[in-house]
């Protein structure tokens, strides 16, 4: 009883809270090089994790915090990055009523949150993911070694600025990642526009040198909610290199691989619409036009989630996506890359 009222006890003062999501469904691939595949999977709608997150009053309008968040698959009960605890996120700051928030760790770039949150109707989940033909994979999603700030709310604007350094000796700007971002809400609409800029030189010790031109992503994202319909637009701009690194390196087995490029545009049409309620029907439209090479591919998108509670859902997906030119873009979800240029999802969410 003594141990329980000292857990009690630093549980009220720390105020630590364990959170997570927990995510398996059936997906079946189609148009792969190997021939088609139906599995049981994990973060087909929303990665699997297991978080802890936790704040401090310091008085004064000023609060200390911190997350530690693991992902983990369902289907096999494994890490989901092998060797890595707190793979998805792993940070402590500071946080200001008056003068906003820093924070310093492993963290989501602007341009990963700017899509997930405000740009996509499936939210980089299911078989409709925007991350199967938008940019958004590797250090592009989460960086290590980073600053973060984010400003205030005021009068509907807010911002938010990260740095990513390399940590390469002798060479500081080698494998360094900044980003920004100004966003506007107000009521039905909500607006974000992202700066991403990346360096994918090398300078480590022990190995060969390399240097690169930057890649860099500007990307403007909305969604309004009409109330019987949301309407969402994304519209992004990459160049150089490793600005638009492919997600699956050659997923159809072509003779001659499809290329990354260096210089594309990115558009996302799409829409939720509410459905009774507790149903909501998502739907997009996206293209990807590669300036270089002329590898661009298309994606048609249809979802339906069923919340039988606010923790629970179930959900369908299916999506198809046509590839031009020998491009090699495939359908996954949020937790997979994909092996084909079609999929459909069937499966289960509950948050805690």
């Amino acid at each position: 009883m003594a141990l329980g009222a000292i857990t009690a006890g630093a549980h009220a003062q720390s105020n630590v809270a364990l959170y997570g999501i927990v995510d398996a469904g059936v997906v079946a691939e189609r148009g792969g090089a190997a021939g088609n595949l139906t599995k049981v999977t994990s973060g087909v709608g929303s990665v699997s994790r297991l978080g802890l997150k936790g704040n401090e009053d310091l008085g004064g309008g000023l609060s200390a915090l911190f997350v530690l968040e693991s992902g983990f698959k369902v289907d096999s009960g494994e890490s989901d990055v092998a060797g890595a605890l707190f793979n998805r996120q792993a940070f402590v700051g500071l946080s200001s009523r008056d003068a906003g928030t820093l924070t310093l760790g492993r963290q989501k770039t602007t341009l990963y949150k700017a899509l997930a949150e405000v740009g996509d109707p499936f939210g980089l989940g299911y078989a409709g993911s925007a991350k199967n033909l938008f940019p958004i994979g590797g250090s592009n999603t989460r960086t290590s070694n980073t600053i973060a700030y984010a400003t205030p709310q005021v009068a509907g604007w807010s911002g938010e600025a990260t740095y990513s350094l390399g940590e390469q000796p002798g060479n500081q700007a080698a494998g360094r990642q900044y980003g920004a971002a100004v966003a506007y809400q107000n009521g039905d609409l909500n607006t974000r526009l992202v700066y991403n800029s990346r360096n994918s030189d090398n300078a480590l010790p022990g190995t060969a040198p390399a240097s690169h031109d930057l890649g860099r992503n500007v990307l403007l994202v909305a969604n309004y909610d009409f109330h019987v319909v949301k309407a969402f637009f994304a519209y992004g701009q990459d160049k150089g290199y490793n600005s638009a690194v492919l997600p699956v390196a050659n997923a159809y087995g072509d003779a001659t691989p499809p290329k990354p490029t260096t210089d594309s545009r990115d558009l996302l049409i799409g829409a939720s619409i509410p459905v009774g309620a507790r149903g909501t029907v998502m739907t997009s439209y996206l293209h990807k036009d590669d300036r270089q090479w002329r590898q661009d591919a298309s994606q048609y998108a249809v979802g339906y989630s069923y919340a039988w509670s606010r923790r629970t859902s179930t959900y369908a997906a299916y999506a198809r996506i046509n590839n031009r030119n020998g491009a090699g873009y495939t359908v996954g979800n949020d937790g997979e890359a994909g092996s084909g240029n079609a999929a459909f999802n069937l499966g289960v969410r509950h948050s805690f």
